[in-house]
């Protein structure tokens, strides 16, 4: 079974190859995602996050999903050398830690209803699981961020996660905590393979911040791989990226 809809401002696909799924299953998930966009939007004037940010919500009164949140964003800033940092303009917006960790939690639903074959794709951030319907590694396309019709590579994974920061669809979102005012013009993409798509997640966003050495930071962290595309159409990649590489 496979369904997508309009959700958090992106398309977000559900597929289940296991038999067994019912639309009741797939409903779940989406029923998460609605429960992660009320909680978290910063679109939504009374999400948990835009009331704690107008004061109304105080510290002591967070939910258990937004600590854990905040503690896993605090976490993420100390790993990357502060280039991942929550604050903004004066406001606390967690969307570059929130969006991996919904879709990894999203996947661990549907591992606890018994199904072991499936992805969950939210905005081309991805969680895999176990195969496709011919029983084989899923393949993904990794887009060309000067041709979005195109795509540059395409990479086969189990029980893996990917995600994908850039500027070539939503424009200058990401900045470099220590230049704030700086738009980041030397990179325009870099995808991360990680154990999950939290992992993944996580940690592309920081990486895109430093520019150029975004990749060398990949390439530091054990069980993350990435592939970077600079303003040139110039790709640089870490070691193990090539496991991950389809080839016919």
């Amino acid at each position: 079974m496979k369904e997508t809809r309009l959700m958090l401002g992106m398309p977000i696909t559900v597929n289940i190859v296991d038999s067994q799924a019912t639309q009741e299953n797939i409903d779940e998930v989406f029923a998460y995602f609605k429960y992660i966009d009320n909680k978290f939007s910063v679109f939504k004037k009374d999400s948990e996050i835009n009331q704690i940010n107008r004061g109304e919500i105080m510290e002591n009164e967070y939910s258990d999903d937004m600590e854990e949140i905040f503690l896993l964003a605090e976490k993420t800033k100390k790993e990357s050398h502060g280039y991942f940092d929550i604050h903004h303009k004066g406001k606390l917006n967690p969307s570059g830690v929130v969006k991996g960790w919904a879709i990894h939690q999203a996947a661990k639903i549907l591992e606890k209803d018994g199904f072991s074959n499936f992805y969950v794709d939210a905005g081309g951030d991805i969680q895999v699981k176990g195969n496709n319907h011919l029983g084989k590694p899923w393949t993904l396309g990794i887009r060309n961020p000067f041709n979005r019709n195109e795509n540059i590579k395409i990479v086969k994974l189990i029980n893996k996660g990917i995600a994908t920061s850039g500027t070539y669809i939503r424009g200058q979102h990401i900045y470099n905590p220590f230049k704030p005012q700086d738009p980041i013009m030397e990179i325009v993409s870099l995808t991360v393979i990680g154990p999950n798509v939290f992992e993944a997640d996580r940690f592309a966003t920081p990486a895109f911040a430093m520019g150029k050495e975004g990749i060398l930071f990949i390439e530091s962290i054990q069980g993350l791989e990435g592939y970077m595309i600079d303003s040139n159409g110039v790709a640089t990649f870490t070691k193990g990226w090539n496991q991950y590489v389809y080839k016919d």
